[in-house]
């Protein structure tokens, strides 16, 4: 599905105000063509992000400087910003592609389901996932979480659950995470789409993260009709 240009503004200045650049900063950067950057000397993590063609820098000026004349697409690989923050003691926190939606097809589940909004089951679930998993997903910080649960043996078992926390007032960060052992049926993706009708119908725009080496997030961001925004790359400074 394709995005309104007014969500694509919306998620833009979410972004800017993320950043701290102002408003307008994405809107700017098209207009002419070039980057837009903040030094700021106390950050201790430096980001640069491309959207909707536009890409902005933030991190302290001794980085803007060293990056002025590295074209966006490299800038965009992890390799370059480890490789411009080694001296200072960068370390990595990954390359990250952003999917968004402002409307997604409803999917219909094949039987009934129970799902839980509480908090016990989301935490269940975690000690059942691997811990990069957990780490990645972080269910934690999503506030709004949607558990579907299985009766097994008489027992209720969470399976998988789809949350969003409000990002800058205007999205909703979407996460997933699904038991191993009830993988490859279909739960994340029906669990994802609970939890996006949810923050469609709360007025916000979607959006997804997917570490660019996590194919199963990538592929999942496309499964469920999520436009491809753009690329986010971090660094730890020492």
């Amino acid at each position: 599905m394709t995005l309104d240009p007014g969500s694509a503004a919306i998620i833009q200045l979410a972004w800017a105000r993320h950043l701290g650049l102002d408003d307008e900063a994405f809107g700017t950067s098209l207009a002419s063509g070039e980057r837009v950057v903040r030094a700021d000397e106390a950050v201790r993590t430096v980001e640069f992000i491309r959207l909707f063609g536009s890409s902005a820098l933030v991190g302290p000026q001794w980085l803007i400087d060293a990056a002025a004349g590295i074209p966006d697409d490299e800038m965009a690989q992890h390799v370059t910003l480890l490789t411009l923050t080694r001296s200072h003691g960068g370390h990595g926190l990954g390359a990250a592609a952003l999917f968004f939606a402002d409307d997604l097809p409803l999917r219909q589940p094949s039987e009934e389901l129970t799902v839980s909004h509480g908090n016990p089951e989301a935490i269940e679930l975690e000690g059942l996932c691997p811990p990069d998993d957990v780490n990645e997903v972080g269910l934690s910080e999503l506030e709004n979480r949607y558990t579907i649960v299985h009766e097994v043996d008489g027992r209720r078992v969470p399976v998988a659950c789809g949350a969003y926390a409000e990002w800058e007032g205007l999205l909703a960060h979407l996460g997933v995470l699904v038991d191993p052992e009830w993988r490859r049926r279909g739960l994340g993706s029906l669990a994802a789409s609970i939890a996006a009708h949810e923050a469609l119908a709360a007025g916000l725009t979607i959006q997804w993260r997917a570490e660019v080496s996590n194919t199963g997030a990538v592929a999942l961001a496309r499964q469920l009709g999520l436009t491809a925004g753009g690329i986010h790359t971090s660094v730890q400074l020492g």
